[in-house]
């Protein structure tokens, strides 16, 4: 299942990227090391359900959402991890869990970690649990407009 939707977007904008073929890795870190990332440095996307709606929530591959900050920070009580049957149907191009941090794409705001928001690039999985995307994180946030939140993570 390639990354055809995403590639043929960035290549679209004209946005320079690499792609990194790796081993297959299920989870954010594994991905990050496939990858020849730091946890940092790679970004992790969760999908969450806010007041009735699906929403991106980004953060470092070594990280992880408290959910508690996280309703404080979106002044909402109604926030909570989505479940994959939520949120499947959404990305039809894409393995489950190797959902790019594009939520323009698909329908959904984006909630990034200001962490990521202060490196120079970033790198994701491209929609597939062995091929990740590497660019400038300028061009990410020209893109998909992310609110960056001052996440308190674990």
């Amino acid at each position: 299942m390639p990354a055809t939707k995403l590639k043929e977007y960035l290549d679209s904008r004209g946005v320079e990227y690499v792609t990194i073929l790796h081993p297959p890795a299920y989870t954010a870190p594994e991905a990050a090391a496939s990858s020849h990332v730091t946890g940092r440095g790679f970004a992790k996307t969760v999908i969450v359900h806010m007041n009735d709606k699906l929403a991106m929530v980004v953060v470092p591959a070594n990280r992880k959402i408290v959910l508690s900050d996280l309703r404080e920070m979106l002044d909402t009580h109604d926030v909570r991890l989505a479940t994959e049957d939520e949120f499947k149907d959404r990305f039809p191009d894409c393995e489950i869990g190797a959902m790019p941090p594009f939520g323009n794409l698909y329908g959904l705001p984006v909630y990034i970690s200001h962490e990521l928001a202060n490196e120079p690039q970033i790198t994701f999985n491209a929609c597939t649990h062995n091929e990740s995307i590497k660019m400038s994180f300028a061009d990410f946030a020209n893109l998909t407009k992310p609110v960056i939140l001052d996440f308190i993570t674990s």
